[in-house]
Parts: structure tokens; sequence; C-alpha cells
């Protein structure tokens, strides 16, 4: 038998790969699931609101059905976790590549205040409520923080170290009095992948330890490692912006409907 035929075929093993389209997609879909969670299962469902924690804990001793919904409600909404690291590295890719930073702030600065009253009928169920913002308020603090951190990005010394350092506390400390959901880990998340992004292993790392207060966070560093760079569907950029509130809306009168 000749060496030819007894020759192995070469087997060449490619990670798959996932572009700005994909990411963008995949958080959608996840933070979807985690408000549906949030809204409809916990809020329209169970009526969570009713109880207090000793009084949810003493009827699901004696109900099923609620502890099952229960649970799934939880699921969900732990399922979210996925969305808020994706999110945050996309907003960063989105500074370093965008041509225009002030029209991506008032972009983004829009949508966060259209926002507000479908995100308050959602999981409020009232059309103004201060209690809790939506987060894409975060996502607006963070941008500014970039916009801050850019202008220290060739300093070396300790003043731009300290600069930097204070520039976000200063997001952070914003976002918190601002009450945006999921704002102190979007901002620290922001903060590592631009303070970070050349190094990959210290930047996954510090991600994946922030990332666990979202506890499946850290499994999307798996999507973010295997992101390609590539801007496909970019048609579809305006319905991305125009999903979140619109699902919000559909939500917030789903759990009206429900509670009535």
């Amino acid at each position: 038998m000749s060496n030819t035929m007894m020759r192995k075929p070469n087997v060449v093993w490619k990670l798959p790969s996932i572009s700005t389209f994909g990411l963008k997609l995949f958080a959608c879909v996840t933070m979807l699931i985690c408000n549906i969670g949030a809204s409809v299962v916990q809020d329209g469902i169970i009526h969570l609101d009713r109880y207090t924690q000793a009084g949810l804990a003493q009827a699901m001793e004696t109900d099923s059905h609620l502890v099952m919904m229960a649970g799934i409600g939880s699921a969900m909404q732990i399922i979210g976790g996925f969305a808020v690291p994706i999110f945050a590295f996309l907003l960063v890719e989105g500074f370093r590549h965008t041509s225009d930073y002030r029209k991506y702030l008032l972009r983004l600065l829009i949508l966060a205040l259209l926002s507000e009253i479908p995100f308050d009928l959602a999981m409020q169920q009232s059309f103004i409520n201060f209690s809790m913002q939506n987060p894409v308020f975060g996502v607006v603090v963070s941008l500014l923080m970039l916009y801050v951190l850019d202008l220290f990005k060739e300093g070396r010394g300790a003043i731009a170290i300290l600069a930097r350092i204070c520039t976000v506390i200063g997001a952070m400390v914003w976002v918190t009095l601002l009450r945006v959901q999921f704002g102190p880990s979007t901002v620290l998340l922001v903060a590592i992948f631009y303070l970070f992004y050349a190094r990959n292993v210290l930047k996954t790392l510090l991600g994946v330890l922030v990332s666990l207060i979202h506890i499946t966070g850290p499994l999307s560093f798996y999507l973010i490692w295997l992101y390609n760079e590539e801007q496909k569907h970019e048609e579809w950029n305006r319905w991305f912006y125009a999903f979140y509130p619109l699902h919000l809306l559909v939500l917030g009168i789903a759990v009206t409907f429900l509670m009535s």
C-alpha cells in the first residue's frame, strides 16, 4: 500500500466566530427573556408585590404552582445576566469605531428618555417611578465616562492614572445616585473593556469577576472571545434601538392586563 493511500487527511479545527449583529441579537434575546421573567411572570402572574418575604415563603409551602412559577421567573432573570457584559463590550466597540461621538451620545440619550415610561410601566406598573431608572441611562453615563477616559489615554504618569480612577468612580457614583438598573456593573465593565482593551487575559479575568454578580454573566465572555469585528446587517441597527422601548411597552401592557 502506498504512502499516499496510508496518509490520513489533515483535520483543521476552527473556532466559530460571531459578528456585531450576532452579539446584539443574542443580547437582545436574553434581555427579553429576563424582562419577561421580571414583569410578566413575577409581577403579572405571581403578583410578587403583594407578598412580604415571610408571606411568600409561607405561601410557597402549600402552593406548588407558585413554587414552579417563582422558579421560572428567577431562571429567566438569571438568563438576562448574559446581556450585561455583551452590551458593555459593544458600547466600547461603538465608541472606538464611531465617526460622530456626539450623534452616538445623542442617539443613546434619546433612547434612554423614550424608554423610561415603558420601563416604569413594565417593571413598576406605573407611568412615572423614580425608584429605578432603565439601564440605557447607565450606558449613557458610561459613554460620557469613555469620552473623559479617552482624554487621558496617552498619559502614563500618576496624575493620568488618578484621573482615570476618579473618572470611573465618578461614573459609579452617578449611576448609583440615579438608581440605574445594572448601572454599577455596566460602568465597571465598560471601564475594564476600554482600559485593558489590548490585554485580553487581564480584561477577561477582571470582567469575569465583575460579571459574577449576574451569575451567568461570565459565560458571555466566550462569545466575546469569538467576536470577529465584522459589521453585518447594519440596516438592522435602528431596529435594535427601537426594540428596547417597544418590547417594554408590550410587556407593560401585558402586566397591566394581568394585574387588572
